[in-house]
């Protein structure tokens, strides 16, 4: 696998992803309540993967490089893909040269074999994708054990969505619209693809926005670990974050 110029990201049908690389959508994630979100994301990630020592992983329109990193570290060999070439700039800047590999293309249609590799992710992307079950299928195509991936849960507060969004929108001035799912219709994609019933791991109870303006971790932190104590967060948390498992 080689590194690759790209077409113009209009000859990709979905390209999210070119907002979620960039700086101005970093900055959604700066400072210490966005340090603590990354952190929270990353545990729970690691977490999932911990059987999987050493797996490669596909990070699918993952130029956000929220996960690069952390993933390298931990020794699993990293591909990320992008719908352009800028979206490999934030993880050139993260990660050394040659710890990680990556490929312009499309996510609907990505270049690699089936069961290519041992882990496919996708963060930050699919609640912005119009064609998700085509989506979800090409991940599930390319992943020999696990799919792994974040949305925004409709048993949640954002159930408050139509009502909110603009509102959230005047607060934060780069949130995007998104789609929200039930767990059942991810479920039964992910099962219509020889993937089984899926393990959750919710976030957060609070919204983030709520967080954001808190703009305190530690009383973030308090709170969220007294939802997740006595279980709100299980059942109405969001984002979540799940792990599908291939059927053998």
């Amino acid at each position: 696998m080689t590194d690759t110029i790209s077409p113009s990201p209009s000859t990709f049908e979905e390209t999210a992803d070119i907002a979620s690389a960039s700086d101005d959508y970093a900055t959604r994630f700066s400072g210490p309540v966005g340090d603590y979100f990354l952190q929270t994301q990353t545990r729970l990630t690691l977490d999932l993967l911990k059987d999987l020592p050493g797996a490669s992983v596909l990070d699918v329109g993952g130029g956000h490089a929220q996960l690069t990193r952390p993933l390298i570290d931990n020794g699993y060999k990293v591909t990320v893909t992008g719908s352009a070439d800028i979206c490999r700039v934030r993880v050139d800047r993260s990660c050394e040269p040659l710890s990680f590999q990556y490929i312009t293309c499309g996510s609907l249609n990505l270049p690699f074999r089936d069961r290519e590799f041992d882990v496919v992710m996708a963060f930050r992307l699919l609640p912005h994708i119009n064609q998700w079950q085509r989506f979800l299928q090409e991940m599930c195509r390319v992943a020999g054990k696990v799919v792994i991936l974040d949305y925004a849960d409709r048993r949640s507060a954002n159930i408050l969505y139509d009502l909110l969004f603009e509102i959230k929108k005047s607060m934060e001035g780069n949130t995007r619209d998104y789609i929200l799912f039930t767990r059942k219709q991810l479920s039964d994609v992910l099962q219509a693809n020889h993937f089984k019933t899926p393990l959750f791991k919710p976030e957060f109870f609070l919204p983030m926005v709520i967080h954001r303006k808190l703009n305190n971790p530690l009383v973030s932190r308090t709170v969220e670990a007294v939802f997740r104590a006595v279980g709100v967060t299980k059942i109405f948390g969001s984002p979540i974050i799940l792990r599908s498992d291939r059927h053998r």
